[in-house]
């Protein structure tokens, strides 16, 4: 991962809003929630066909840099640019970029994980929703589960659904906010192999988690967060061993 300042400069933005970007760069990023810093002077790039694992104990920052990239926090200081332009520039149509995968699932367990996922594509005016919704389907392994409603389904199946509610209109930024708490072996390997999938259709992946082995070969860029700050995961072995190796780093 590289940290300087890309060759594509912000400052060289142009009068005309792109309708995708294929980099995010963050500069300087800090957010303080009164005198507590939850983020200090993070900088960093996340590429399209790349995916950056965050890493770092609870409370170091990693669910706050998610909520900063997916727009719903602003930053105290420093800069987001998606492509060439802020987030301000973009105004609401950058959201349209942006799939999220959080703690709150936003399924609704009265409704079929069919009638989920249609009333997701229904609320993004996808054109092509139905297409779109049997694909999902397939890609979560719940073609045959489609008529059943989320309430009835395990943690592992939730989760599969609601990775699904989250690309269904193909975002360019897709953030997952430990997407493998509580799942099993099966629901977690399906869902290693779509986000390794995202990598081949291009998208900008960062994931936060504590799962370095599920991590480990899927990631392409590692980052340590601790107390807000960045520590960079320099090595070629495991990532639990260059995480330990991190923090010792810092600690000195």
């Amino acid at each position: 991962m590289t940290t300087g300042r890309p060759d594509r400069s912000p400052a060289a933005a142009g009068s005309a809003v792109p309708a995708d970007f294929d980099a995010v760069y963050v500069r300087d990023l800090s957010r303080h929630y009164g005198r507590r810093r939850a983020l200090s002077r993070v900088t960093l790039d996340c590429l399209a066909g790349r995916i950056v694992g965050l890493f770092g104990p609870n409370g170091s920052g990693k669910s706050t840099l998610l909520g900063v990239l997916a727009t719903l926090m602003r930053p105290t200081s420093g800069d987001v640019h998606y492509g060439d332009r802020p987030a301000a520039k973009w105004g609401d149509e950058l959201r349209r970029h942006i799939g999220v995968l959080g703690h709150d699932l936003f399924l609704y367990a009265d409704l079929t994980a069919r009638e989920n996922l249609e009333f997701f594509a229904n609320l993004y005016g996808l054109p092509d929703a139905a297409a779109r919704v049997e694909a999902a389907l397939a890609a979560a392994r719940l073609t045959e589960r489609a008529h059943d409603r989320a309430g009835k389904f395990s943690r592992g199946l939730r989760q599969r659904l609601a990775l699904e509610r989250a690309l269904l209109h193909r975002p360019r930024l897709v953030l997952l906010d430990e997407p493998f708490t509580g799942l099993d072996d099966a629901s977690a390997a399906v869902l290693v192999e779509r986000i390794r999938a995202l990598r081949t259709e291009r998208a900008i992946v960062v994931m936060a988690t504590h799962d370095f082995e599920l991590a480990d070969g899927l990631v392409d860029d590692a980052i340590c967060l601790r107390e807000g700050r960045t520590i960079a995961m320099d090595g070629d072995g495991a990532l639990r061993q260059r995480y330990r190796d991190a923090v010792a780093r810092a600690a000195r």
